[in-house]
């Protein structure tokens, strides 16, 4: 090659370099243009507790990359060629502030912008939502959170503010104070606590039950702790008490066979006695020793055992033999002719030496009781009014028969317990009429009545309501809650001022159908059950196994499974809690003024 195109080959080599380098120049300009084009609204987006929707703009030649790693934190481009975005925010659940970052980058830039949301005024838990307390009680520290002030509030008169005290930059601590519980059973609570309109916070507490002593024998003592320790008893209604054609049985009125399970459950779910109504008739051969089968009393003896075994005291009696004077224990026939009145007496006498020769090794967890509603069919309102007394007179006959023929068994059964009852059971004609047996033992004697006032409200259900709250037009028009005290305050004069303790033999409430209606009826046994422990008595809840609504249909378990029939398991609580409740601060006035509104 000549030097000439060796020349000409360089320049045109020169040029295309130059062209090549004021071309990358070129594009290196552009590049740097669409950078400095690159603007944003905004660098910091500030957002209240509440959070919400806030926006801002991106103005760029080139393509744009909106990113914001916080899931709180939500992102929208409204108008894709003005490249307006919409950031939205919920409410902060926190109390602290919270902060991300919203990036922005276009083409080899990038820029950001501060997103800054401010706690929520008001509280946290910092410790747990759920505390578990021993039975003695005492304070609790709840930690929290606060920015501000803070109301509590309790559902059980047993947990109450004590104080509350910061420890820290929006740290508080507060203090419970938790009674003793004094219940059979463990009981749990709820404290809320609140703080302007935010929700509010829930604490559970719950606390251990008191242990009681198991088959232990009721101890000699005063009146009111002697009714104490037998505690809250439940009745085995229409089990044992049933009969047809004049037979008894166990099942013959549609409660399934009792069980260990049943008892065990009773036991479990708070009640420390079983009242185990027996009817006898159909169940003895003929005179002169009226000899009671030994697969029925063997069967009797079988479930006291169940008791035993699940630490229950229980009551064993002579039930519907003597019901409405319409068998062989008929105080209208004795009251007519001296002969029966004889006769009858032989028979229970026997009756009753043979029961207490069956149980003479049993402690007396076991307290026999001399008989139930005895009347000559005038439920307390027939010829008892008018014969001058006579009714009375045999009635105290039969009850010091009973004792006599108790006691000359021997074994157990001479420091055993006996209740002996008044005419039909009544309050009234009990403390007019009843005349205590003389006993060759000292302090061994209970008196049973009954108490189901306002029976219109209580057993028949023809009122849904009780109590000084209560719809005028949905109550009876007397047995409020004055007319129990004062009838509780005369069984206390009468026999408990005076050592002899009282237990109500049956007590209750049947079942309603609506939530409104069921709320005085928890209101009314949570009643009845403070004022006897109040006056120094123990209920006994009648159970007759039933689960409908209405009249008659008092069923709490299952007799067979010991299962729960309705919302059993409420109605118990009350009734345990309105029983065993030992604390100043839960008075029958309190109660009184908890009524369903």
């Amino acid at each position: 090659m000549d030097l000439k195109k060796m020349i000409k080959v360089k320049r045109v080599w020169l040029v295309g370099m130059l062209a090549t380098f004021f071309f990358a120049c070129s594009s290196d300009e552009e590049e740097l243009n669409v950078s400095n084009d690159f603007t944003i609204s905004t660098q910091e987006l500030i957002f209240d507790e509440q959070g919400g929707s806030k926006s801002f703009s991106v103005e760029s030649k080139g393509e744009v990359e909106v990113t914001c790693t916080a899931s709180w934190c939500k992102i929208e481009q409204m108008y894709i060629q003005k490249r307006k975005y919409t950031v939205s925010l919920e409410p902060n659940p926190h109390m602290d502030t919270r902060e991300t970052t919203i990036n922005v980058k276009s083409g080899m830039i990038g820029k950001s912008i501060v997103v800054r949301q401010s706690g929520t005024q008001g509280i946290q838990l910092v410790g747990e939502s759920a505390y578990v307390v021993n039975v003695t009680g005492g304070d609790l520290d709840i930690k929290l959170k606060a920015t501000g002030e803070y109301q509590v509030a309790s559902n059980g008169y047993w947990i109450r503010e004590k104080g509350k005290v910061a420890s820290g930059a929006n740290e508080s601590v507060l203090t419970l104070a938790i009674s003793p519980n004094t219940m059979p059973i463990d009981r749990k609570g709820v404290v809320t606590i609140a703080s302007g309109n935010l929700t509010p916070l829930k604490v559970t507490i719950t606390q251990n039950k008191k242990e009681y002593a198991k088959n232990a024998s009721i101890a000699e003592g005063e009146a009111a702790e002697v009714a104490r320790q037998i505690g809250l008893g439940w009745n085995l209604g229409n089990q044992f008490d049933s009969h047809y054609n004049g037979i008894s049985g166990e099942t013959l009125w549609g409660n399934p066979a009792v069980t260990q399970t049943t008892f065990d459950k009773l036991a479990a779910a708070g009640f420390t006695a079983v009242r185990i109504p027996i009817t006898w008739m159909g169940q003895f051969g003929d005179g002169p020793a009226y000899t009671i089968k030994e697969s029925w009393l063997g069967r009797i003896a079988e479930v006291v055992g169940y008791a035993r075994n699940s630490g229950l005291k229980a009551v064993i009696n002579m039930h519907h033999d003597g019901a409405d004077s319409a068998w062989w224990l008929s105080i209208k026939d004795a009251a007519k002719n001296d002969a029966e009145n004889e006769r009858i007496k032989t028979i229970y006498a026997s009756l009753w030496s043979q029961i207490a020769n069956k149980f003479k090794d049993y402690g007396n967890f076991l307290i026999f009781e001399s008989m139930n509603e005895i009347h000559d069919g005038g439920w307390g309102w027939g010829d008892n009014r008018k014969d001058g007394g006579k009714q009375y007179r045999i009635l105290n006959e039969w009850n010091q028969l009973f004792v006599d023929a108790v006691r000359e068994v021997g074994g157990e059964n001479l420091n055993r317990y006996l209740a002996v009852t008044g005419y039909c059971a009544d309050p009234d004609l009990t403390m007019d009429h009843l005349v205590l047996p003389n006993d060759r033992v000292k302090n061994k004697l209970l008196v049973a009545v009954h108490y189901y006032s306002p029976y219109e409200y209580a057993i028949n259900a023809d009122f849904s309501e009780w109590g000084h709250t209560a719809d005028a037009k949905n109550k009876p028009n007397y047995g409020n809650e004055e007319d129990l005290k004062k009838m509780f305050g005369k069984l206390k004069e009468k026999f408990v001022s005076k050592g002899i303790p009282v237990y109500i033999g049956e007590m209750g409430s049947v079942h309603r159908s609506t939530e409104r209606a069921e709320s005085f009826r928890k209101y009314y046994l949570e009643y009845v059950c403070k004022a006897a422990r109040t006056y120094g008595m123990a209920p006994f809840y009648w159970d007759n196994g039933a689960t409908g609504s209405g009249k008659e249909n008092f069923g709490l378990f299952n007799h067979g499974t010991g299962a729960f029939i309705n919302n059993a398991e409420d109605v118990v609580y009350k009734m345990v809690e309105g029983y065993f409740t030992d604390d100043e601060l839960y008075t029958l006035d309190v109660v009184y003024n908890n009524a369903p509104d």
